[in-house]
């Protein structure tokens, strides 16, 4: 543990859910149902990468879980998250998270005091693809922020391959389907009127901005209360997290959880 980062008043605590190792930030005050934040890490990353942002999150009331994906962490993590890696493992992560966040929800409910009525999801990169899908396939959750991410799986991945040269396998089909099947944007009825918050650098060479500009576009003549929907992109911004995005993120939690 970093030294830097504890705190009198800050909880952190190593759980496990199930399986799943995690990371809790909580204020050490809290005696109520507390507003909480599931919080996903992006490719090659981990829980403990993400400490800096679960103890932001927390230090201004939130409780926060930062759970490993599979093949990260403390899950069996790979050697080197090339591009072969990628192919193969990307969006096999996504789904697994996606499958395993009713666990992490209903646990943090009965076990952690979370309000089941102010849960948010947020991440960043494939994480932000992964809090885009939880947020779609889970109606009980109030808002969403995603960072560098995508709301457009289909548009985000044929980019993907186009980039990085990536065929298409015919064992590869299956995950092709289901990645249209579950991406956000083929599930706009799920979204529309929930809090969605979206930012991304628009110049970003890991994950183009151009999948959270179709799906805004798309979605956003579709809310009754446009406030509800917001999309900020930081001009000459590669592929980071700045602290203007964790303060509109903060913002965007105060206001709709």
């Amino acid at each position: 543990m970093t030294n830097y980062l504890k705190s009198n008043y800050i909880l952190e605590k190593h759980i496990y859910i199930g399986n799943i190792p995690a990371i809790l930030f909580r204020s050490k005050e809290n005696k109520e149902l507390i507003p909480t934040i599931i919080f996903y890490h992006g490719w090659s990353s981990d829980k403990e990468t993400q400490r800096m942002r679960g103890f932001i999150l927390s230090s201004v009331g939130y409780q926060v879980i930062i759970p490993d994906a599979i093949y990260h962490g403390e899950r069996n993590a790979l050697d080197n998250y090339d591009l072969e890696d990628a192919a193969e493992y990307f969006w096999d992560t996504i789904f697994t998270n996606i499958e395993e966040s009713s666990i992490i929800m209903d646990e943090l409910v009965s076990k952690y005091d979370a309000d089941p009525n102010r849960i948010g999801v947020m991440g960043n990169s494939m994480g932000g693809f992964t809090a885009a899908g939880v947020f779609a396939h889970n109606p009980d959750i109030k808002a969403l922020v995603v960072l560098n991410g995508s709301c457009a799986w289909e548009i985000s991945n044929k980019i993907f391959k186009k980039s990085f040269e990536i065929k298409t396998t015919e064992e590869q089909k299956p995950v092709e389907e289901k990645i249209i099947k579950m991406d956000p944007i083929n599930n706009l009825e799920s979204l529309v009127n929930r809090p969605i918050l979206l930012l991304h650098g628009d110049s970003d060479t890991v994950v183009s901005v151009e999948g959270q500009t179709v799906f805004y576009n798309k979605i956003r003549s579709m809310y009754e209360d446009k406030e509800k929907i917001k999309f900020i992109q930081y001009p000459d911004l590669n592929h980071f997290v700045t602290t203007n995005m964790m303060e509109e993120s903060v913002a965007w939690f105060y206001k709709y959880l």
